[in-house]
C-alpha cells in the first residue's frame, strides 16, 4: 500500500528521507511498537530488547522500523492523583500503536512491552489491527535483599506502614527502599505487569518459555532475537492475532492466571484485550474456571517465591503441562505450534515453586468473583491472599469518598480491628481511573491490622494482599449500592459463597437513594474524556463498550 507503483512514489520518497532504500523497501515493514523510556524500571531496558527485535527481523528478510509508546509506571503513580492515570493510558496506548500501524502501513507488529497497562494495551492493539503479531516483554526484576531477605517493591509498602506504628525506625525505612528494588525488569512479584506478560504467554501471542525471563539475563536478548524472526515466521504464514486470540486461548490464559495467583486486574485486562478480539469473556467465566482449578505456586505477595523462581522451576509450559488435562492444548501459538507441541518439551524442575496439582497450596484458583446486596454486578478479590479466617467476615463500615481520606484515617488510627473500610467514587467514571489502593492496603497491613477489610470500586495492584475486594460494580458514580453506605453498616463477607451484601433494609436503601445526588465532574482533559465514555469494571473498564465492531 505504501511501497509498490509508481503511484506510491511519494510515500517511498518519504521512507528514503528517514533513510531506507530501495532493498529495504522491497522487504516486508515491521512496524516496532517499544514502550522504552528513561523513567520506569520496567523500560528503561528496552532500547536493548528492541535492537534485537530488529536483528531477528532483518535476519529473517524484514525491514523493521521502531516507534514508541507511551509507559507509566503504577508504583511512582501510586497514592496520589497521579494514580488516576494509569488504566485510561491502556486504551491511549491501544489506540497509539493502532493508528502507527494502519498509517504507515505495516505488514506486521513486535510489541516490546513491559509493566501494568502497556501490555495488555498492546494486545488490544494487535486484536484490533488482526496483523501478524509478537509481544516480547521486558523480563521481570529480580527481588531486592535487605539484612539477608529477599524483598520486592510490595514490602516497600507495606514497610511505611511498619514506620507509622513505630515499628521500623525512618533509618530501616531508608535501607528498604534503597535496596529493596535493585534494578530494571517489572517488579519481582506476580504483580500486574508479570501477570500479564504471563497472560500473554498464555494466549499464545508471547514466544514460549519468554514472558518470565529476568530482565537482566542475557536470555532476555535472545528472545528479542527470537520474536523477530518468530514474527516474519507469522507473516510467511499469515497467522494473525485472532487466529491465536480464541475463546479457548482466553480461558487458557484465565487458567494459568488463577493457578498462579496472579493480579486481580487481569480481569479487567483480559476482559479488554477479548472484546478486541470480538470474544465474549463474561464475568462469571473468571469464577468458574476459578472454582475448578487448583492454586499450585505462592509468588510474592502472598508466598515467599518470585517470578525468577518460576522461571526456573519451568516457566508457563511447565504450568500448562501440569494442568495438562485442563487446558486447550490444540491452541496455536505465535511460536507455530501448539500447546501440545511445546508441553511435549517442558519440565517442571522445581517441586517447591509448582506444585503438583494433586498437592496445591489451595483447592481452587486464586480469583473468586463475589455478588450480593453491595455489589449487584460482581466484585473480585484475591482470595488465594487472604488468611483463611477472613474469608467469612461481618464487620462495620467505615465509608471514604475518596483514598486520601481512607489512608489519612489509617495513619491516623481511627480504623480498628472489625471495620471494613469502603472507598467509593474511585471507578473508572468516579476517579475517573479507577485507582489501585495499595497505599491503603499496604498500610493496614504494615500497621498489623489483622481483621480489617477493605472494600472499593476501584481496584488493587497486583502487589494486594489481605482482605481486599475491588472492582465492585455498579461504582458509586453511577449510582451503585456501594454509594449508599453509611458509617456503621454491617456488612457481610462470604467468599467460600461469593458474597458480599451490605446488611441495610431495602427501605432504609431507598431513603438513601432519594437523597443520593451524583458527584459533580471535577477533571479536565483526557480524564474528562475517559470518565465520560468508561463502561464499568465488570465489562472491563473499555471507552465506548457501545462501539462495537463487526469481524
Amino acid at each position: 500500500m505504501v511501497t509498490e507503483g509508481p503511484e506510491r512514489a511519494p510515500q517511498r520518497s518519504l521512507f528514503k528521507a528517514a533513510g531506507l532504500d530501495d532493498e529495504d523497501l522491497s522487504k516486508p515493514l515491521i512496524g516496532i511498537a517499544n514502550s522504552w523510556n528513561e523513567i520506569v524500571p520496567g523500560h528503561v531496558h528496552l532500547d536493548r530488547v528492541a535492537e534485537a527485535v530488529k536483528q531477528g527481523v532483518r535476519e529473517a528478510g524484514g525491514t523493521p522500523l521502531e516507534f514508541n509508546t507511551i509507559a507509566i509506571c503504577d508504583g511512582i503513580a501510586m497514592g496520589h492523583e497521579g494514580m488516576k492515570a494509569p488504566l485510561p493510558s491502556r486504551e491511549l496506548i491501544a489506540g497509539s500503536v493502532e493508528l502507527m500501524a494502519k498509517a504507515h502501513a505495516f505488514d506486521a507488529l513486535v510489541l516490546v512491552t513491559s509493566c501494568d497497562k502497556i501490555t495488555p494495551g498492546m494486545l488490544m492493539a494487535a486484536a484490533r489491527l488482526n496483523i501478524p503479531a509478537v509481544l516480547v516483554n521486558g523480563g521481570c526484576m529480580l527481588p531486592g535483599v535487605v539484612d539477608g531477605r529477599e524483598m520486592a517493591v510490595s514490602h516497600v509498602f507495606e514497610a511505611v506502614g511498619q514506620y507509622k506504628a513505630g515499628k521500623i525506625s525512618e533509618e530501616e525505612l531508608r535501607r528498604i527502599e534503597s535496596m529493596a528494588v535493585p534494578g530494571p525488569g517489572s517488579c519481582a512479584g506476580l504483580y500486574t505487569a508479570n501477570t500479564m506478560a504471563i497472560a500473554a504467554e498464555a494466549l499464545g501471542m508471547a514466544l514460549p518459555w519468554t514472558s518470565t525471563i529476568p530482565a537482566v539475563s542475557a536470555e532476555r536478548i535472545r528472545a528479542g532475537r527470537a520474536a523477530g524472526r518468530a514474527v516474519m515466521d507469522l507473516l510467511r504464514r499469515s497467522i494473525k492475532p485472532r487466529d491465536l486470540m480464541t475463546r479457548k486461548a482466553f480461558e487458557n490464559a484465565i487458567r494459568v492466571d488463577v493457578a498462579l495467583g496472579g493480579s486481580t486486574n487481569a480481569v479487567l485486562h483480559l476482559m479488554a484485550i477479548a472484546k478486541e478480539a470480538g470474544v465474549d469473556l463474561p464475568l462469571e467465566l473468571f469464577d468458574e474456571i476459578s472454582r475448578e482449578t487448583p492454586h499450585i505456586t505462592n509468588l510474592n505477595p502472598a508466598g515467599p517465591h518470585y517470578v525468577r523462581d518460576l522461571h526456573y522451576a519451568g516457566g508457563v509450559p511447565a504450568v500448562f503441562k501440569e494442568l495438562a488435562e485442563l487446558m486447550h492444548l490444540d491452541q496455536l501459538t505465535v511460536a507455530g505450534e501448539t500447546w501440545s507441541e511445546i508441553v511435549k518439551r517442558a519440565e517442571i524442575r522445581n517441586r517447591n515453586v509448582i506444585r503438583p496439582k494433586s498437592d496445591p497450596y489451595h483447592e481452587q484458583g486464586g480469583l473468586a468473583i463475589l455478588w450480593g446486596s453491595l455489589a449487584p454486578r460482581g466484585a473480585v478479590i484475591k482470595q488465594t491472599a487472604v488468611d483463611p479466617e477472613m474469608l467469612v467476615f461481618r464487620g462495620r463500615a467505615k465509608p471514604f469518598d475518596s483514598e486520601e481520606d481512607a489512608v489519612q484515617a489509617i495513619f491516623d488510627g481511627r480504623i480498628a480491628e472489625g471495620d471494613v473500610v469502603v472507598i467509593r467514587y474511585e471507578g473508572p467514571k468516579g476517579g475517573p481511573g479507577m485507582r489501585e489502593m495499595l497505599t491503603a492496603t499496604a498500610t493496614i497491613m504494615g500497621m498489623g491490622l489483622k481483621r480489617v477489610a477493605l472494600i472499593t470500586d476501584g481496584r488493587f495492584s497486583g502487589a494486594t494482599r489481605g482482605p481486599a475486594i475491588g472492582h465492585v460494580s455498579p461504582e458509586a458514580a453511577e449510582g451503585g449500592p456501594i454509594a449508599l453506605v453509611e458509617e456503621g453498616d454491617e456488612i457481610l463477607i462470604d467468599v467460600p459463597n461469593r458474597r458480599l451484601d451490605l446488611l441495610v433494609d431495602e427501605d432504609e436503601l431507598e431513603e438513601r437513594r432519594k437523597r443520593w445526588t451524583p458527584p459533580p465532574q471535577k477533571e479536565s482533559g483526557f480524564l474528562a474524556i475517559y470518565s465520560m465514555l468508561a463502561a464499568s469494571a465488570d465489562v472491563g473498564a473499555v471507552m465506548r463498550p457501545d462501539l462495537s465492531i463487526t469481524r
